[in-house]
């Protein structure tokens, strides 16, 4: 089977803290009433990307990588599935403080997916914030009774955030994405997450939302959050995350760019902005801001030129 680059279409998730910066700017095509995320890689057969360009157009990318195995790379071999979820996140409100699970709570229980991830701020309103931690380490009782009597955000770390930040959140981490935040996301291929906490809002059927106490106290680590440092690590210019899941970089494209995509992953081009052209397989794709590509394993050499700000992501 010939390889290509894959230009892929997202699913769409609609929500009430959602926004529609994804649909007007981003050109994510969708009939819901707003994109509060575009799952721009994504191999979750309840939200799956799908490809829109070539021999494989229609198909899911799930099926795509069924039948040619070999195009996520070795490194993808490790992992029962196919281990990367790649979004656009636009809250025009609050999301839930929440938390996700860690692998040894997912095989403990016997439910789940565990989910370590991280976020590139794309843009942001004036005085945006995220939550991420505690103000200080806390133990599990006064943790447990902050819930209950709904004062659990006086503990919690309140960061500000500006264009260009860039957050790793590992597993068992407390977070929230808070309003007027435009992000890209990198993640394990997870669905997998526990509210904490609403503010008391209600769902579309008039309900309010589910929480998830009792796994959430299990899982959540009470400490300050801690920025890992990547810096040191021998990765090429613009890394910003590289661990055992995913190895991240942030491409500020000004000219041209000529890279190899070898046996080894996969690689994800997640265009932010601008536009650019993309030489692959002897094909050429013209990139604009939103798209997102997916270039097989072993598919050599690719050029990448123009000016565009670009997510690149390999296993």
């Amino acid at each position: 089977m010939k390889k290509y680059p894959l230009r892929l279409s997202p699913y769409v998730s609609e929500t009430i803290w959602g926004g529609r910066r994804l649909i007007d700017e981003y050109n994510v095509v969708t009939e819901k009433s707003n994109a509060a995320e575009g799952w721009m890689l994504s191999c979750l057969r309840n939200g799956y990307s799908t490809v829109s360009n070539g021999e494989f157009s229609g198909k899911p990318l799930y099926e795509v990588l069924e039948e040619n195995p070999l195009w996520s790379g070795k490194n993808c071999e490790r992992f029962s599935d196919f281990p990367i979820l790649i979004k656009f996140i636009d809250a025009m409100d609050d999301l839930s403080v929440q938390v996700h699970p860690t692998k040894e709570y997912c095989a403990e229980t016997g439910r789940g997916r565990s989910k370590t991830e991280c976020w590139y701020i794309i843009d942001c309103d004036k005085d945006a914030h995220l939550l991420l931690g505690f103000k200080d380490r806390i133990s599990r009782e006064t943790f447990e009774e902050s819930i209950k009597e709904g004062n659990l955000t006086d503990y919690v770390e309140k960061v500000r955030v500006k264009p260009g930040d860039f957050f790793f959140i590992e597993a068992g981490t407390l977070h929230a994405i808070c309003k007027g935040v435009l992000l890209a996301e990198v993640q394990e291929s997870s669905d997998t997450t526990y509210r904490i906490f609403d503010y008391n809002r209600v769902g579309k059927d008039g309900k309010p939302r589910e929480l998830h106490i009792d796994d959430a106290t299990k899982v959540t680590v009470l400490e300050k959050y801690s920025q890992p440092d990547f810096s040191g690590l021998d990765s090429g210019d613009g890394l910003l995350a590289k661990c055992d899941l995913f190895t991240v970089w942030h491409k500020k494209l000004c000219g041209e760019i000529k890279e190899t995509a070898n046996d080894s992953s996969f690689v994800s081009l997640l265009v932010l902005d601008g536009t650019a052209s993309l030489e692959c397989c002897s094909e050429t794709l013209s990139l604009k801001k939103g798209d997102s590509i997916f270039i097989p394993a072993g598919s050599g050499e690719f050029t990448v030129s123009g000016n565009a700000d670009i997510i690149e992501t390999r296993v």
